[in-house]
């Protein structure tokens, strides 16, 4: 009978060495991840107190862990697709064009920043929330001049995604966030439409009362 004793060990060495490889690769993309989630999330504070230097400080350090990410896909393809690191490039595109967006700056491509579409627009539609957050700020600030401005950006992006019409495998769930944006979208119009009057109505009585 055949001694199998040999190939065994051989076979359960090759595993051992194959799945302490893709562990290994597994728990550096989740650190990568956990990291440019962060850094995005304090670059998104920053940009919405306008620290410009401090945001792109910080967005700096998070390309620097997403290009790392994009190394693990050439060695470890079935680890990058597994979802959360994608799921951190959405956050770093959401950091990234919020700062574009406040900082009045062009928008960097996803060929240039080595992200796939299906995260970068998820990641686009999801400024649509920030911008809320920086109109709403802008309000009670009472600096309404550019908030008509911010309001039209926000539909001009939710009309172009909502043109992605492909099935959400391909997408990375896009309708899904589309369809949430569009809620969020309408609420801001409504709530701008209501400052605004809000604001008229002010001027006009502080003009009655300044000419009485």
């Amino acid at each position: 009978m055949i001694d199998r004793s040999k190939d065994l060990k051989v076979i359960a060495e090759q595993a051992h060495e194959y799945f302490s490889n893709k562990h290994s690769a597994r728990e550096k993309a989740l650190q990568l991840s956990r990291g440019t989630i962060q850094l995005s999330s304090k670059s998104i504070r920053s940009s919405h107190r306008n620290e410009f230097h401090e945001a792109r400080v910080l967005l700096d350090e998070a390309r620097s862990l997403v290009s790392e990410m994009i190394d693990i896909r050439l060695t470890h393809p079935d680890i990058y697709y597994t979802g959360f690191v994608q799921d951190a490039q959405k956050e770093y595109v959401e950091a990234l064009l919020t700062f574009a967006l406040i900082a009045d700056e062009y928008f960097p491509m996803p060929n240039d920043i080595g992200i796939a579409f299906s995260a970068y627009l998820n990641g686009l539609g999801e400024t649509i929330g920030e911008m809320r957050r920086y109109l709403l700020d802008s309000i009670r600030r009472g600096e309404t001049s550019k908030c008509e401005s911010i309001l039209d950006v926000m539909d001009q992006i939710h009309t172009e995604l909502f043109t992605m019409d492909f099935p959400e495998a391909i997408t990375g769930g896009l309708r899904r966030t589309t369809d949430a944006m569009r809620g969020i979208l309408e609420r801001t119009r409504g709530d701008l439409t209501n400052a605004l009057r809000q604001q008229k109505l002010e001027e006009q009585i502080n003009r009655f009362i300044d000419g009485s």
